[in-house]
């Protein structure tokens, strides 16, 4: 289903994947990214993990009938579409204005609920999937920040007794300063860590090891160990204790390991909310108020949530326009950056459309309102956006591979570290043992490979939104990158697809004077909505000739049209829609049209029962930028393919104007997809421009469609990319992004790679015997903390990608 919009730019109304509730602990499954599946008594029921597989397998009445069942309230076999509920306004200006809100994990979009919490496979706090919910406060950032500075507190005396309590002189035992550090370590781990834990807990249950399952275990591996050293000195070796009896305790390494944790928790937060400032930006563009004009001619603000079709409404300047409309009154010139991506305001009048979210730069204007609420172009890239955010890249395949074995294989070096640190380290040999296992737990972050790729995605879809660059999905970014051909189609891609009618001519014998003629052919192209057609019915609008009904019409796609009309079979379409008809074309046009203006110019022939009476020329002007964007795709080693349905004379006349060496003429819709394969099997990889109903086959032919705004909705459904505005700049926007995504991923998984192969052997103490490293848990902590971090801040380079 889709939908068009007020300024001619359609896009889809999308709707979410199909969902079913986990029973076992209520999670919202994609059913194709489900971790399990179980039948049972005839139905279906998918899983988030297999831990609660397992537990549904052991006893599944107790999760279908028990108190508080999934099963008592939901189906299993009921779907959910993850409808988000919100007012009539296209962009609600808080979370309280969305009432179900659904909740899903950055790393795994296939985890999706309709409460706050955490991923039960990565621990990594959910995000919500509506953007109009993200700008409400973040409870998640809230809390790890009151931890964060609570634990500084605490931690802070802790290290400076720990490191500094011999040369501070501090007037107590080493006993009692080990009761100290007790004191004010315990709030810090076992408060400020608490989410850690919990996570650590949920990691076993779901038998899903991640961050949080290897940060537990060395917080919670020094503090039992320094909790027992301070409670029962005895019961460790005498060769562990010092002159007093006291055995070490590492409460420094817990509290202060447990702080700089809630460190990169607040600043991975607060640079995942910036991922999704683009989108933010977009709904910030709609006004909170419109102002009404009422029957009796006065104004009334009214919020913008009861704004209804039809509605008239008053845009003074400087203001943002409320919804998609036309200009009944006044004229100005609207800045439409936000959603074309073009900097240069557009001069608008009387029956000109405008879109919602747009600037009014200049003068005043009333407006009809068309498209409102969820109706609207703003609310519809927003949608698209967001979902495209959720979207897996086929490179997150290779880091999806790498975390499943990740966690244990830290765990088992951390076993090795203790063991040889334990068997043949220098002593005081447990110490060091402890120490080395604990930062090989500590250091390791899987979150930092497993952020590498959806953080690009998500400031890079955002980044080509403001620049009017739509990508359905992460796999249509990733792919543009290694496009090394683009097919386009020539009306509406090249030229402006609004052709102008500069000739008729009536053939010799036909018996017919020009204006018949065109009264005939508008009589049956009113009916059709091609471009050609609709610039025929509009000639002859201009001249108020008298357009009769027809009957028995019939469209053939990349044709012609064809119907009765006063008892008489009329054929409108190219030459060779004519010769399939059986029409004798014995006569050829002599006009000197095809000499004049544009070389864009197309024929289009009209026969009357089975005999060919004349030719109308269209001229279709090339867009202005479509030269300068041919050069610099060009450049960038791409190979252009002109497809036309034109005849081939026209097709040449453009490709040597804008220098396109392949070209193919006559081509009908089918042939196009098959144009499309024939180049992939040849080895390329191709990207297919259109606007058309003719072009869908070919789009989705392509490794990858890209979609004119100003096209059909089914071509702009079968296509992984949309130009808003149109033109094949945008397509150069386009394959810069993505060039730049790409990259940028890259860097991330390269850096994550990097980072845990040459940081776990170093905590684990591989190098010691060599260069004498060794690492405290503490900089381990602040290693891995910065970690994910550093990832999502090169992420966020893409904000500033030029295009």
């Amino acid at each position: 289903m889709s939908s068009q919009n007020a300024g001619g730019i359609s896009l889809p109304i999308l709707q979410g994947p199909v969902k079913h509730h986990d029973p076992v602990c209520g999670m919202m499954v994609v059913p194709e990214k489900a971790a399990a599946k179980i039948a049972h008594a005839g139905k279906n029921y998918y899983f988030c993990s297999k831990g609660c597989a397992e537990r549904f397998s052991r006893e599944p009445e107790k999760f279908l009938t028990g108190p508080g069942s999934v099963g008592m309230h939901h189906a299993p076999d009921s779907v959910e579409h993850g409808t988000v509920k919100r007012s009539a306004s296209a962009v609600p200006r808080s979370a309280s204005d969305v009432q179900e809100i659904r909740y899903t994990c950055p790393m795994h979009p296939e985890i999706v609920q309709f409460a706050p919490g955490n991923c039960p496979i990565c621990g990594m706090a959910l995000e919500p999937m509506d953007a109009f919910a993200e700008l409400g406060a973040d409870p998640e950032y809230d809390s790890m920040l009151r931890r964060f500075w609570l634990s500084a507190a605490l931690s802070l005396p802790v290290l400076l007794i720990a490191m500094l309590g011999d040369a501070l002189h501090l007037p107590v035992s080493p006993r009692a300063r080990n009761w100290i550090e007790f004191v004010l370590a315990t709030p810090v781990v076992l408060w400020g860590g608490w989410p850690f834990f919990q996570r650590f807990w949920a990691s076993l249950v779901n038998r899903s090891p991640n961050m949080f399952t290897l940060i537990a275990l060395g917080t919670g591996a020094a503090y039992l160990d320094s909790l027992a050293a301070t409670l029962f000195p005895q019961v460790f070796p005498a060769s562990f204790r010092d002159m007093h009896g006291a055995a070490p305790a590492y409460f420094e390494a817990a509290a202060v390991i447990t702080t700089l944790v809630l460190l990169g928790q607040v600043l991975e937060l607060r640079a995942r909310q910036q991922t999704n400032s683009a989108i933010r930006s977009l709904l910030n563009l709609a006004p909170k108020q419109a102002h009404l004009l009422l029957p009796n001619g006065t104004e009334k603000d009214v919020a913008l949530d009861v704004v209804k079709v039809g509605d008239r409404l008053r845009v003074r300047p400087g203001e943002s326009i409320p919804v998609d409309g036309a200009i009944l009154e006044g004229a100005s010139a609207v800045d439409e950056s936000m959603v074309t991506g073009e900097p240069m305001p557009v001069e608008k009048s009387v029956g000109h459309k405008v879109t919602g979210g747009s600037l009014n730069t200049s003068g005043s204007f009333v407006l009809r309102a068309e498209r409102v609420g969820s109706e609207t172009l703003l609310a519809q890239i927003v949608k698209l956006v967001s979902e495209a955010q959720r979207s897996r890249a086929p490179m997150q395949r290779l880091a999806d591979r790498v975390a499943a074995y990740f966690v244990p294989a830290v765990i088992v070096a951390a076993v090795l570290a203790f063991t040889g640190w334990a068997l043949l380290g220098p002593e005081p040999r447990f110490a060091h043992a402890l120490i080395a296992a604990v930062a090989v737990l500590i250091i390791a972050c899987p979150c930092a490979l497993g952020l590498a790729t959806p953080m690009s995605i998500m400031v890079a879809v955002g980044r080509g939104a403001r620049a009017g660059v739509l990508f359905r999905n992460a796999e249509a970014l990733e792919t543009l990158a290694k496009v090394d051909t683009l097919v386009v189609d020539k009306t509406g891609t090249l030229t402006e697809g609004k052709p102008q009618l500069t000739g008729v001519e009536v053939f010799e014998g036909a018996g017919f004077r020009k204006d018949k003629l065109l009264s005939l052919a508008a009589s049956i192209e009113r009916s059709s909505e091609h471009p050609l057609a609709r610039a025929i019915v509009r000639a002859a609008e201009e001249k108020d000739l008298l357009l009769a009904p027809v009957s028995d019409f019939l469209a053939t796609a990349g044709g012609g049209v064809e119907a009765r009309l006063q008892n008489q079979l009329v054929l409108v379409g190219t030459e060779a829609f004519l010769k399939g008809r059986g029409i004798d074309f014995a006569a050829e046009p002599t006009s000197a049209a095809f000499g004049s203006g544009s070389p864009a110019v197309t024929t289009v022939y009209l026969a009357v029962d089975g005999k060919v009476a004349g030719a109308f020329f269209l001229n279709d002007q090339i867009k202005a930028s479509t030269p300068q964007a041919i050069r610099a795709l060009r450049e960038d080693g791409i190979r252009i393919v002109m497809l036309t349905g034109d005849r081939r004379a026209t097709a040449a006349k453009v490709a040597k104007e804008l220098c396109i060496e392949e070209f193919e003429a006559d081509v009908q819709p089918q042939q196009k997809g098959e144009i499309v394969k024939r180049l992939r099997e040849r080895g390329r990889i191709v990207a297919m421009a259109g606007d058309g109903v003719n072009d869908a086959p070919a789009l989705a032919s392509a490794n990858v469609g890209i979609a004119m705004g100003t096209g059909t909705d089914v071509a702009i459904e079968n296509a992984g990319i949309t130009l808003v505005k149109g033109d094949l700049c945008g397509i150069v926007r386009a394959c810069k992004l993505s060039r730049s995504a790409i990259r940028n991923i890259k860097q991330n998984l390269a850096f994550a790679f990097l980072y845990n192969g040459m940081g776990i052997p170093v905590a684990a103490g591989v190098f010691y015997p060599v260069f004498g490293w060794l690492l405290s848990p503490m900089l381990a902590s602040a290693a891995m903390s910065f970690s994910s971090v550093s990832v999502i801040a090169n992420a966020l380079r893409l904000r500033k990608v030029s295009l």
